[in-house]
């Protein structure tokens, strides 16, 4: 681990290139980046000989299985190359300082963990992921750092899994010598959301950001996924997200809606949830359900029990490089969270149904496009075929504004100590 001073001098050499070039597909730019972390920690600290480690946590992109694993389904979803990269350095003072650029310093005290102490959404992640480790007797301490996240918040990348790993993958590195499973510190992430944060997400997004790469991920035992690497090769395509449209903001109750009334569904069927039930078991009691459950909550159960298949049949389809067959499949996942799930409009919100309409548009059937994410806001995601790529990021962004269109590739890594 080198001080602060070693790091700019070896970052100006070009000592650590070989590195940040496994993570960036820009190096100079990746420099930049960390150059102005440098700078932002002496800034923050008033201490050029500190001794520092690099720390990157991804955000992630969703394939398939929109809204099936918090009811144990299976989803496919990959690691992106926008992160959040971390400076950090040890400390004696039982307390966590973190200074994220274009956000105010978070200091929390490791005396205490309780969720109803406040504070910022940042405050909360690291007061839970802390939580976290005393909760599975894992070493834990103070650290002082400096973070800066590419990852756009709002945009259904998962800005927040990404730093609540970058947090988890610094204590660990820092005082549990970076031994720590990364689905156990997907699973410390999952827990600082949903009780620090209140957010009642599945695993999928902090499990991707830990483990990296394109993944087939069946939640049948959430506390012990079944996971699967899965190669991605799409000759001539390009993943492009269009976000955010639309404000998050008070869009939780819609979002908690879903698995609950997936549950209700299953309750009624003696199933905890919608992975204990089988297509037939629920078309056979479809005449009863339709008198006691409303249809919206039939409708999302029939999205995952088709769903949770799909997710299955795309991970099939990229092993065997059949591009038209897993285009087909993802064509149908928006379908089905347009037409059952029902995650794409409120009563205020209609934005991603006019970015999914105006995407098939400009496809002309050549790619395909779904709901990214949690929906009602955020984002949408598109397979298009590399010669459309400029028309039609010009196309979205006349309608939704400049910089909404971007590309995301598939990154291998997870969280992990990068130097």
């Amino acid at each position: 681990m080198p001080t602060i001073s070693k790091l700019r001098n070896g970052l100006k050499a070009g000592q650590y290139d070989g590195k940040l070039s496994a993570l960036y597909g820009d190096v100079t730019a990746a420099k930049r980046r960390v150059q102005r972390l440098i700078d932002l920690f002496v800034d923050e600290y008033k201490d050029e000989e500190a001794v520092v480690s690099l720390f990157s946590a991804p955000g992630r992109v969703e394939i398939g299985g929109n809204h099936t694993d918090h009811n144990n389904g299976t989803v496919l979803a990959g690691a992106v190359e926008l992160d959040n990269l971390g400076l950090a350095c040890k400390s004696e003072e039982p307390e966590i300082h973190v200074k994220s650029v274009g956000f105010s310093s978070n200091a929390v005290n490791l005396e205490t963990f309780s969720p109803q102490d406040g504070g910022s959404t940042s405050d909360r992640i690291i007061r839970g992921v802390c939580a976290g480790f005393a909760r599975a007797g894992l070493p834990y301490g103070g650290f002082r750092a400096v973070s800066q996240s590419d990852v756009p918040p709002g945009s259904g990348l998962s800005s927040s899994a990404a730093f609540e790993n970058l947090v988890g993958v610094v204590l660990d590195h820092l005082y549990g010598g970076g031994r720590l499973d990364p689905v156990i510190l997907a699973g410390i992430g999952n827990f600082a959301e949903n009780i620090y944060l209140q957010k009642p997400s599945g695993m999928m997004d902090q499990t991707v950001s830990a483990v990296g790469g394109l993944l087939k991920m069946d939640f049948e035992d959430p506390e012990q996924p079944r996971i699967e690497r899965i190669p991605f090769d799409l000759p001539g395509y390009r993943i492009m997200i269009v976000g955010p449209i639309g404000s998050h903001a008070d869009l939780t109750p819609e979002y908690a809606a879903i698995p609950q009334e997936m549950r209700k569904v299953a309750w009624a069927l003696g199933q905890e949830t919608m992975r204990g039930v089988s297509k037939a078991q629920f078309i056979t009691a479809l005449p009863s359900l339709n008198q006691t459950l409303p249809g919206r909550a039939l409708l999302r159960a029939y999205h995952f029990l088709n769903e949770n298949e799909r997710a299955v049949k795309q991970a099939e389809a990229l092993k065997i490089k059949d591009v038209k067959g897993f285009l087909r499949l993802i064509a149908g996942s928006g379908r089905s969270s347009f037409m059952y799930l029902q995650n794409v409009v409120t009563s205020e919100e209609q934005g991603l149904g006019v970015a999914l309409a105006l995407s098939e548009t400009l496809l002309a059937g050549r790619g395909a496009q779904r709901v990214h994410g949690g929906g009602f806001a955020g984002t949408i995601q598109a397979f298009v075929p590399t010669d459309l790529t400029e028309a039609y990021s010009t196309g979205m962004e006349t309608v939704f504004g400049a910089g909404t269109c971007a590309e995301v590739k598939i990154r291998k890594q997870g969280a992990v100590k990068v130097l």
